[in-house]
């Protein structure tokens, strides 16, 4: 029996023993966190599965696996498929699932503080038509089969300097009690740790590639701030940093804390609060208005100081991938494979002596692993960098100044005829969203279409969003914006704003061939329109690294996007060249040479 078949045997018998028929296991934490500290990742632990988005439902005789287009093919390869069932998000749900499958009269167990109130509510509902029960558990039925279960990391708090945020911590705390006074609320729960992270200039070692700390947060009207965290990751300079205006608490004494606000008008955001959270509001008597964490949309509006850190930081950044891409190129065919090439891109990246972490796990995918949209490479996937392949890395990098994300495809050899097709039609595409103009109040959603028209026009498309947004040395998934089909993700209906920053990235992935995806972060500006009638809005690219000019056939493309392309160049050239070793500046020059 494999390790992961035992858990799941395991979990059917602690189920039993609890009484119940059934458990749903999320990929998240008690913050609806999108990665998690090492602690939460019991879906993972029990399935095998590591991605970033997904969910699991066991049953006694049966389970499932949820996923999106973004893990088709990665699902199939990390889990055991005899064991669990695929399933595709949002063509179905967990919710779906167990309605149709859960057997009359069972018990299905879920853990309050891993689900919003909103999803236990609908789960509810559907269970019992039924004639089924969804459960609270007191506490969660994996960690007590986990026997190596890690503990929530202790790492201390850091301060986030305001020559890096821009603005203090009590200026933020001010606003944002403004807002609450407004509506008539006593205080909100902050419990996004990105969040937290914003309105206190602070930052954590917590969750890997993203700089945050486990905590929970109460902001009153007064501006003052109970902070719940463990006592251990508050030192003395955090303390002097977060002063008498915020008074600091054990984090397990959080929902003790929520059941003594009897009567205080008490926001929640029904999207980052779990259900745990209304279930101790509820039990003290307190009056909850559901609203939106007050704390989204002004940090994905980033103010001069962050717009100025974040372009300092892909200046650095983009000049460690330029030194990265001649570096690809150089290699003789299958000399180099995914794992040698990461290492190498980020030993760049270190040599800038500013990387404080990865912004999420690279990218590195040869060949028919680049198809896998969110492929994390290991020695046993690990594949060369073979003559007539493409080779896609997406990385980025955690800096004190800014957060990048950036994809690059790369030909190794000479690319087929029909990849030299395909990637012209996904730069057709992101240089369709680049250019756009678009008034004040548009929708990611409406743009979204841009990115892919040139793919659909050969009956081609990509199974994940077009653009997300992305933080200020925080997450590098960002809300509340982002660019994608508004059926399909959260966010697509939030107005752009001037100042929001978001990534770029349209895509092809041939099955068991290759794929090929262009991503560069965009920030959102104003635009000055002759004539125009209502204030109007576009994009400037942040990122700076050269274009593959093997993945480019001019005759396929208009004149329009030559232009734009020499121009994008023409930029990169004028911005990194100061920055760049000499062996690096022949290829360089080259590279980024006007197309005609």
């Amino acid at each position: 029996m494999t390790a992961h078949a035992a858990r799941l045997a395991a979990l059917r018998t602690e189920l039993a023993a609890r009484g119940l028929d059934g458990f749903v296991v999320p990929l998240t934490d008690e913050h609806m966190s999108e990665y998690v500290g090492s602690y939460a990742q019991r879906l993972a632990w029990l399935t095998g599965f590591h991605g970033s988005a997904g969910h699991a439902a066991v049953l006694a005789d049966r389970a499932a696996i949820f996923t999106d287009g973004r893990y088709t093919i990665q699902v199939r390869a990390q889990v055991d498929g005899g064991r669990f069932e695929y399933q595709a998000i949002p063509a179905t749900s967990a919710t779906d699932w167990l309605a149709a499958h859960a057997p009359a009269g069972a018990r299905i167990g879920r853990d309050p503080w891993l689900h919003t109130r909103r999803w236990a509510r609908t789960t509810a509902a559907a269970l019992a038509a039924r004639g089924a029960e969804l459960v609270a558990t007191e506490t969660n039925p994996i960690d007590a089969i986990w026997q190596d279960h890690p503990a929530p990391s202790l790492a201390p708090v850091e301060v986030h300097a305001d020559q890096f945020a821009g603005r203090s911590s009590a200026d933020k705390r001010a606003a944002l009690a403004a807002t609450l006074r407004d509506r008539k609320i006593d205080c909100a729960v902050i419990s996004a740790l990105d969040s937290i992270a914003w309105a206190l200039n602070i930052r954590g070692r917590d969750v890997d590639h993203t700089p945050v700390a486990l905590a929970f947060a109460l902001l009153h009207a007064d501006a003052s701030v109970d902070l719940f965290t463990a006592p251990e990751k508050i030192t003395p300079a955090v303390r002097d940093h977060l002063g008498q205006g915020v008074r600091t608490h054990d984090r397990s004494a959080f929902a003790a804390h929520l059941a003594t606000l009897t009567g205080k008008r008490v926001q929640v955001d029904p999207a980052s609060g779990v259900a745990g959270i209304f279930n101790a509001l509820e039990a003290g008597g307190a009056k909850i208005i559901e609203g939106r964490d007050p704390c989204v949309l002004p940090k994905a509006i980033k103010n001069p100081v962050e717009i100025d850190g974040t372009q300092a930081a892909h200046r650095r950044d983009g000049a460690a991938l330029t030194r990265f891409l001649p570096w690809v190129k150089a290699q003789p065919p299958g000399a180099e494979d995914e794992l040698s090439a990461s290492d190498q891109l980020l030993s760049f990246r270190r040599e800038t002596n500013m990387l404080e972490d990865l912004s999420f796990d690279t990218i590195s995918g040869s060949g028919p692993n680049g198809a896998i949209v969110h492929y994390r490479s290991s020695p046993a996937t690990n594949r060369p960098l073979e003559d007539g392949s493409l080779y896609l890395v997406d990385s980025g990098g955690q800096y004190r100044d800014g957060t990048t994300d950036v994809t690059r495809t790369l030909a190794i050899g000479t690319p087929s005829a029909e990849m030299q097709d395909r990637s012209p039609r996904v730069l057709k595409g992101h240089i369709a969203l680049a250019t756009a103009v678009f008034p004040a109040g548009t929708r990611g959603g409406q743009l979204d279409s841009l990115a892919r028209a040139p793919l659909w026009a050969a009956g081609l498309d990509y199974a994940h969003g077009t653009g997300h947004g992305v933080g200020s040395y925080l997450a590098v998934h960002e809300g509340p914006q982002r660019i994608a089909s508004s059926a399909a993700y959260a966010g697509s209906d939030e107005p752009l704003v001037a100042g929001m920053i978001l990534s770029n990235e349209p895509g092809y992935y041939k099955t068991g061939a290759y794929g090929i995806r262009i991503e560069n972060l965009v920030l959102i500006e104003e635009a000055d329109v002759p004539g125009a009638e209502k204030p109007m809005l576009r994009f400037r690219e942040l990122t700076l690294a050269p274009l593959d000019r093997d993945l480019i056939e001019p005759s396929l493309l208009s004149a329009h996007e030559i232009a734009w392309i020499d121009a994008y160049h023409a930029r990169v050239r004028a911005e990194l060249g100061d920055a760049l070793p000499e062996e690096t500046r022949g290829w360089f020059e080259a590279a980024t040479a006007a197309l005609g």
